[in-house]
């Protein structure tokens, strides 16, 4: 019985015991911070920047990557959505499975093009964050009206860019080039490369994300 616990009163559950080590080691098995950790470097995103993604401390996120915490579903599933990857990705080897992943609208989640900034030139939604091992990224970008310019930004690979309304603006080898709805372009993603509203109502594109070539 705990220490000043009044004779009679309900017992507290006995975390040393057989049965919550079991259940603790079954969650160990998924190597659920690894594959954290892994996901997090993979996208090159701070403990800083991820916390303010999920509304978690950095402090709780290094915990967590180091099993020292176990995620509750609700805070797995808000990191998992950041990442674009699916929650079953902590849980299942996906690597014997046929891919196919359906997003219903309603499940997607908006994001600014970078944390805590409010006045972001561009918000973003992943459109296939359930399927794993993918060989592409997906995503609906939208571009309030307004004049800011997204931060410049490159990554390995290539981008394919369609206007589905509006204008949009995208400024790469120091040249701006404007394309209106219907409009598409496909270029090397490792060069610099940054977008902005370039009409007077919101814009918004399908934007896809192809990793290089091996």
């Amino acid at each position: 019985m705990p220490q000043n616990q009044p004779p009679g009163s309900p017992s507290h559950p006995d975390t040393d015991s057989p049965g919550i080590r079991a259940v603790e080691r079954s969650i160990a098995a998924f190597n659920i911070g690894e594959k954290l950790r892994k996901l997090r470097l993979k996208k090159k995103i701070s403990l800083v920047d991820l916390g303010r993604h999920t509304g978690l401390s950095p402090s709780m996120l290094s915990q967590l990557e180091n099993g020292k915490l176990v995620p509750t579903l609700p805070t797995l599933t808000r990191i998992a959505m950041v990442f674009d990857v699916s929650l079953d990705h902590f849980f299942i080897d996906r690597s014997k499975q046929k891919v196919f992943a359906i997003v219903r609208a309603a499940e997607r989640m908006r994001f600014p093009e970078r944390a805590g900034t409010p006045d972001a030139a561009y918000f973003f939604e992943c459109l296939a964050y359930s399927a794993q091992e993918k060989a592409l990224q997906a995503y609906l970008a939208t571009f309030p009206a307004r004049e800011n310019t997204s931060q410049s930004h490159f990554h390995e690979g290539s981008e394919f860019v369609y206007v589905i309304e509006g204008a949009v603006g995208i400024l790469i080898h120091g040249e701006e080039h404007v394309l209106s709805q219907g409009d598409s372009v496909y270029f090397d993603s490792s060069e610099s490369h940054s977008y902005r509203c370039a009409g007077d109502l919101q814009a918004a594109a399908l934007v896809i994300a192809l990793a290089p070539r091996l």
